[in-house]
């Protein structure tokens, strides 16, 4: 039962930092619009400020926490891609290409056989 006390304060502490976060988010927007008189550096700079601000709020939450931890995940399971040498880069985009030379000629070749057959020997359209 101890636990499940923890998870609801855990849990609460978590809303009212992402709350917070997003009070921040506003706020900075707020700022940005109501100091267009003072100049663009403060108008920018307290967007920038609040902006940060509500980021690092935000990553001292669970949800953050966890967003950095599927990063680190990530980046992990990327290094471990094996990526396609050059050559293999090469010879792959020309079998790709050469297929497509391929099935266009085909396709062509099918195109032109069928209207002959159609409209010469069952039509009779053309002769």
């Amino acid at each position: 039962m101890a636990s499940t006390q923890v998870e609801t304060v855990t849990a609460g502490a978590d809303k009212v930092r992402l709350g917070l976060a997003a009070l921040l988010v506003v706020g900075a927007l707020t700022a940005f619009y109501l100091l267009s008189k003072q100049g663009a550096l403060v108008q920018w700079g307290a967007l920038i400020a609040g902006l940060v601000l509500a980021v690092v709020v935000f990553f001292t939450s669970e949800t953050g926490k966890r967003l950095i931890a599927f990063g680190r995940d990530s980046w992990r399971e990327v290094q471990k891609v094996v990526w396609p040498t050059r050559k293999e880069s090469l010879q792959t985009t020309a079998f790709v290409f050469a297929f497509a030379v391929v099935m266009a000629l085909f396709l062509w070749l099918t195109d032109k056989t069928l209207e002959w057959a159609l409209y010469d020997l069952v039509l009779g359209w053309r002769g």
